[in-house]
């Protein structure tokens, strides 16, 4: 059984900088002011030591819990980000996802307010985002992805059992450690899910999924969305690993999504003719248009993907 406690927290900061975004402020203000404000407002449990990167919506921090004597990251929402969310949602909804107990969900430590600062703990052991591993190797044994999908769909497949749909299922969220795979934020998952949370996201310019990964109904926010959604996000996720790119690529977001909602899906045999006819059968099936089209749960999904591996 592999332990989702001993992988690293966010596998866009490793080794001290964040892989996708650039190392000026970005939302969050100066870095040394809320790493300052942080480390007073969390200084009778948290030893906070230093910036592991920032994204679009949160710095993480690296810090010691002096409670347990463990290294941990905490992630601390952009003052814009937090106000569209809000406090009392961000701990309701937090304190539900922080449930979610999964050999394949990175868990959720801890939450809270520190001085206005919305903020939740993770796990911190450094280790490697599918991405990292993507970008090393470019194409994966067939094995190899096979195995990380049908895991990663056995960790969403539990979430969505449990009203809980991830939304941003992508390389860069898909932790690899000692040879296993875990689903990393899902601590956004629900506080972000919102149709006025999602208006006043879109307001701060600040976007809930990935285009490359996106599926046709939450590109066009469609206001129901389920785990089908998930689904195929690990489709795109699939087809990369298989192919060496996405299923859909164009020259910027709204050409992408376009391309999910209307293009056919481009047959991975073409590029890599070893890949099985039931492979490209179950990848084309996830990557279906219509939600009714696909694997009804991720359980369908990962039985289906398992008769492969």
């Amino acid at each position: 059984m592999c332990d989702s406690s001993r992988v690293v927290s966010d596998p866009e900061f490793v080794e001290g900088h964040d892989r996708r975004w650039p190392q000026e402020s970005n939302n969050g203000g100066d870095v040394t002011d809320l790493r300052d404000h942080l480390k007073a407002a969390l200084k009778d449990r948290y030893d906070v030591q230093r910036e592991l990167g920032r994204g679009g919506m949160a710095t993480v921090f690296l810090a010691r819990d002096k409670d347990q004597g463990r290294m941990v990251a905490i992630k601390v929402l952009h003052d814009d980000i937090g106000s569209a969310v809000g406090p009392d949602r961000f701990r309701r909804e937090i304190q539900i996802a922080s449930g979610l107990r999964h050999p394949h969900i990175l868990e959720l430590l801890d939450s809270g307010d520190a001085g206005g600062k919305l903020y939740y703990v993770m796990p911190f052991v450094r280790g490697e985002s599918l991405r990292d591993r993507l970008k090393r190797e470019k194409i994966l044994a067939i094995e190899d992805a096979l195995r990380i999908a049908h895991e990663v769909s056995s960790a969403l497949d539990f979430a969505h059992r449990r009203q809980i749909v991830h939304r941003d299922i992508k390389p860069e969220n898909i932790l690899l450690q000692e040879g296993h795979a875990f689903v990393a934020d899902f601590g956004l998952a629900r506080a972000l899910d919102s149709a006025n949370t999602a208006q006043a996201l879109t307001q701060t310019g600040a976007a809930i999924g990935t285009p490359l990964y996106m599926s046709p109904e939450q590109a066009f926010a469609e206001k129901e969305i389920d785990g089908r959604s998930d689904e195929y996000s690990l489709g795109c996720v699939l087809y990369e690993m298989l192919t060496g790119q996405p299923p859909f690529t164009g020259p910027n977001a709204v050409a992408i999504m376009a391309r999910h909602s209307m293009a056919a899906v481009p047959s991975m045999q073409i590029v890599r003719r070893s890949i099985p006819n039931g492979v490209e059968n179950l990848v084309e099936r996830a990557l279906a248009k219509s939600p009714a089209d696909r694997f009804q749960t991720l359980a369908e999904f990962a039985e289906e993907v398992k008769e492969f591996i």
